[in-house]
């Protein structure tokens, strides 16, 4: 009596597996179209199921000696299951939202004492130029090159000073106004990166910054521009120095902790802080950008002084309302 030749073990195996694989084929397709709202409840939970099944059928194949074409497809179903399974399941705005909702204030209100530090820092660097500057008008030169002044110097007259406030040639002011934000957007990271060189040059670099506005606050006030002086200045500057701040808290925040790490190594300290600190500098970025929109754009169509002061108290105000209580409520 004849028998029928045995089935080939690699034949058996594809041919008890395929239908899980063509199943899982299906739900990731429709994934990758759809995402995961495509999927009912119960595909939902077969997709993780299968993935496992087709990892393990994976496996097996390297491991033995079937043919090469079913070990690429599986590679190749496993490959794109896996980003399906483990992609981000929120979509950016629902990574923003709570970011900018609570992750950002909570973070900064995290640091708040080094917070008041650097603020305190720039406050200083402000005060020592404007002292300096009472002493010897040429003292400015020391603080704001020819650049960064833009012919606001002591050698300018009080109506140029003037014109610069409220001159209607936006092409300088718009030029400034952009070399504002470049240097304040860069110094402003530098100012962060700098703190893993144990902070030291944090400080210094908020004293310069601080220098540098109280050089030219300083010129401004001797030529009873002050007012003036500070309308043009306030509302962006509000935002702006406040974000630099805030980047100096960071800074601050990362060489502390390299200095102090405290039980665990620095290796182990620095990455917990690096990645809460960047949280601050990431929303600091934000504010800079918004700061030259209004650096840009507002200022040069609203002449009014009045306006420009509302303007600035208001951000003022946002900002502490926005930094004191937003996200306080959800632990």
């Amino acid at each position: 009596m004849s028998r029928e030749p045995e089935t080939p073990w690699s034949v058996r195996f594809r041919r008890e597996r395929q239908a899980a694989w063509v199943e899982l084929e299906d739900l990731v397709s429709r994934c990758e179209r759809g995402g995961l709202a495509a999927l009912r409840p119960e595909q939902l939970s077969r997709l993780p199921v299968l993935y496992r099944a087709a990892l393990s059928s994976l496996g097996v194949a390297r491991a033995s000696v079937l043919d090469q074409g079913l070990r690429l497809h599986l590679e190749s179903l496993v490959a794109r299951a896996y980003l399906v399974v483990y992609s981000p399941k929120r979509s950016l705005l629902e990574v923003l939202v709570p970011f900018a909702t609570t992750g950002f204030p909570r973070a900064v209100r995290a640091i708040r004492w080094h917070v008041l530090v650097s603020a305190a820092v720039l406050l200083l660097g402000g005060a020592l130029a404007w002292a300096m500057y009472g002493v010897d008008p040429e003292h400015y030169y020391l603080f704001v090159d020819g650049g960064m002044a833009a012919g606001r110097d002591p050698t300018a007259s009080t109506e140029a000073l003037r014109e610069t406030l409220f001159g209607d040639d936006d092409g300088d002011l718009l030029a400034f106004a952009s070399m504002l934000f470049t240097n304040n957007s860069s110094v402003g990271i530098l100012t962060y990166g700098l703190g893993f060189v144990f902070g030291l040059p944090v400080v210094l670099l908020l004293l310069y910054n601080g220098m540098l506005l109280g050089a030219m606050s300083a010129l401004f006030h001797e030529r009873g521009l002050g007012v003036e002086w500070w309308s043009w200045v306030l509302p962006h500057g509000v935002t702006e120095l406040l974000a630099i701040v805030l980047c100096g808290a960071a800074g601050l925040a990362v060489g502390q902790q390299l200095v102090f790490p405290g039980p665990h190594s620095r290796l182990h300290a620095l990455t917990v802080v690096g990645r809460r600190m960047g949280a601050v500098v990431a929303g600091s970025v934000v504010m800079l950008a918004l700061a030259a929109v209004v650096e840009g754009v507002f200022r040069q169509v609203v002449q009014s002084v009045p306006v420009r002061y509302v303007l600035a108290a208001t951000f003022a105000a946002l900002w502490c309302a926005y930094f004191v209580c937003a996200g306080r409520r959800q632990r």
